[in-house]
């Protein structure tokens, strides 16, 4: 396929080729839970809860007031801690099967986003996932379900340019809701 790159460049069309890395992944975890601030308040409240709990139980213990009860205070802690890194444990996940399937390559135009690997081809309409965010390291576009339940990630190190960051922005910016 020969592609005129002046043409290619007027149409909105921005490539990217990137390996999976796992700070894509965390950030891409860490802005979707900023859009799913409605659930993140009560894990969060639930995390103090536990934590308190916790600390009560412990301190009625040690003063002899009440017998320790060790199934709380063993669980509360794991708990505590699962909840505490279940976003990097996430992001380990999704960095393992994105490296199973080698080099990415992201075209964005104006017609939305297609992204291959070794493995397989997706095409997605703007439609599909109508929001997007831009952090320091990437772009990531979001479903506008409730539960943010898609995502992808073009991350800006896959750019062959500089100056693209800003074509890409500027498609974005055209079909998609900056959040």
């Amino acid at each position: 396929m020969v592609m005129d790159m002046g043409r290619d460049a007027e149409q909105g069309v921005v490539e990217l080729v990137y390996e999976p890395a796992m700070e894509d992944f965390t950030g891409v975890l860490r802005e979707r839970e900023r859009l799913r601030r409605r659930w993140v308040r009560p894990r969060r409240w639930a995390f103090v809860v536990v934590a308190l709990a916790f600390v009560l139980n412990a301190s009625l213990s040690l003063a002899g007031r009440d017998k320790p009860n060790w199934f709380l205070l063993i669980l509360m802690p794991l708990a505590a801690i699962l909840v505490f890194f279940t976003p990097r444990l996430q992001a380990r996940a999704f960095q393992k099967l994105g490296a199973r399937n080698g080099t990415f390559r992201a075209t964005v135009t104006d017609a939305g986003l297609t992204l291959a690997n070794d493995n397989s081809t997706t095409s997605l309409n703007w439609s599909a996932q109508p929001r997007y965010r831009e952090t320091k390291d990437a772009f990531f576009t979001y479903s506008d379900d409730k539960n943010v339940s898609c995502f992808t990630v073009l991350p800006k190190r896959g750019l062959q340019d500089p100056a693209d960051a800003d074509r890409l922005r500027a498609i974005l910016d055209r079909h998609l809701a900056r959040v």
